[in-house]
């Protein structure tokens, strides 16, 4: 299985998607006049609720809408994603994830404009916003087989197992085997776990599930507490580690421009390696796997935030857009930048055979003797959590657009059954299946997007026109 995986997300990431996501960015970022950095703090007032107004329609307010999305990016894809990406694709990686964050953020400011701009109605008269609406509200009956894609592949792309994966192994790095606790080994048919995962596995299944069954208010409100004090903790703690190493930073940083281009320190393998001549070979590679990873890490292009932005209360489809352009700058540039350095400079990743959640866990201890695991622990639980919480809402949409409202709560017993699955299965196996799963979701969202940028374009110069009166 893990063959199959690894070979179907290196054919379905290939040159065709990467000029989709990064071209289709850049266009919107051009197209826009760079509309999302000129009214960088017009949307941070936004998202403080300068403009909110209680009657308008939807179920969230900017705020919640805004977290329930991070709390699903802002994840485990900034701790575990960096982390691989930097396994692979050395220091050069970053770089490539910082572009695929600029007209990421572009990206985002289309399709959660489009989201509130073409909000449809459920089968129960709920009104839900999201690719598979904008679609064929925006461009007609005719393009709902691009709709249905979204969605099919959208119950996939949006399960809890890469989360549930990296929560498991960083609970046995950091808590179970230093203290002894490593449990047996099983074979069961195609599966080969250990009976602790398996334990893991099913006590956040029961954690989460508590959670999830109360709905989008809920998550809302949750992630609305959750995600300051995730980002808050994070950002103290590995600030810490770069004040301590205060004087490498430029060394780093250096790196990551010097290496963008060479795709020197790479690990390139015929398991992960993608690279097109077009690209010039192993730096096509290096582009790929970053833009895949930045993907995973702020889903820009890839569909799911526009669901959660399209349930906020407003009325004007282009303030939405803007709080949603935060995501992959608060996401990608701030917080991934964050644990790259941190990786880097501890120098971890060239003396370690660790990957993912493991090799972050190993420069915090690095930095931090002692109780530097610990802190990454603490933070992961949340950062896990809440994306668990918001991709349940988005996979749930998913089914109620194919079979109907009143018939999505399905998805969440289906949701959480996998979670035991994500926590006794391979990293390499999860990261595979959920990449294929974001590119096929990726498609129609964009193509829905630049068909309809003439219109996103119109409501702008329109609102813009209006604030300025």
């Amino acid at each position: 299985m893990e063959t199959y995986s690894v070979q179907f997300a290196n054919w379905i990431w290939g040159t065709p998607l990467l000029i989709l996501l990064m071209g289709g960015g850049l266009y919107f970022l051009i197209y826009s006049r760079f509309l999302p950095f000129k009214y960088f703090l017009h949307a941070v007032n936004v998202l403080r609720g300068k403009y909110d107004d209680p009657n308008d329609p939807g179920q969230i307010n900017h705020y919640e809408a805004l977290s329930t999305a991070l709390a699903a990016t802002v994840g485990m894809g900034n701790i575990s994603g960096v982390a691989v990406a930097i396994t692979i694709g050395g220091p050069g990686a970053i770089f490539w994830m910082w572009v695929s964050a600029f007209v990421g953020m572009a990206t985002k400011f289309f399709t959660c404009t489009l989201a509130i701009l073409y909000r449809g109605k459920d089968s129960a008269g709920e009104i839900q916003g999201g690719p598979m609406y904008f679609i064929t509200e925006g461009l007609g009956k005719g393009w709902k087989p691009l709709a249905i894609m979204f969605s099919i592949f959208g119950l996939i792309g949006c399960l809890p197992i890469f989360q549930a994966n990296q929560l498991t192994q960083a609970l046995q790095d950091i808590l179970f085997i230093p203290n002894g606790i490593k449990g047996t080994q099983v074979q069961y048919g195609i599966l080969h776990f250990n009976t602790t995962d398996l334990y893991i596995g099913i006590a956040i299944l029961v954690f989460v599930s508590l959670v999830i069954f109360g709905g989008i208010k809920r998550i809302g409100k949750v992630a609305g507490k959750m995600v300051p004090l995730m980002v808050v903790v994070y950002f103290i703690s590995v600030i810490g580690i770069l004040l301590i190493n205060v004087t490498e930073i430029p060394q780093y940083l250096g790196m990551i421009f010097s290496n963008a281009f060479t795709a020197e320190n790479y690990n390139f393998t015929a398991d992960n390696f993608n690279g097109d001549p077009i690209f010039g070979g192993m730096l096509g590679g290096l582009i790929i796997l970053a833009a895949r990873r930045a993907a995973f890490s702020n889903e820009a292009g890839i569909g799911t935030a526009p669901m959660a932005h399209g349930a906020a209360k407003t009325k004007e489809p282009v303030r939405e857009g803007l709080v949603a352009m935060l995501g992959p700058f608060i996401d990608t540039i701030v917080v991934c930048t964050l644990t790259a350095l941190a990786i880097l400079i501890t120098g971890v990743w060239q003396t370690t055979d660790n990957n993912g959640v493991s090799l972050t866990a190993k420069a915090f201890e690095a930095a931090i003797p002692g109780v530097g695991h610990y802190i990454l622990m603490i933070c992961i639980l949340i950062f896990s959590i809440t994306s668990l919480f918001s991709y349940s809402y988005y996979g749930s949409k998913c089914l109620g657009y194919l079979i109907g409202a009143e018939r999505q709560h399905y998805y969440n017993y289906f949701y959480v059954s996998t979670i035991i699955f994500g926590s006794i299965s391979s990293l390499a196996t999860i990261i595979n299946i959920i990449d294929s799963a974001f590119a096929l979701m990726a498609i129609p969202t964009m193509i829905g997007a630049l068909l309809l940028s003439p219109r996103v374009k119109k409501a702008s110069n329109d609102y813009f026109k209006r604030l300025k009166e």
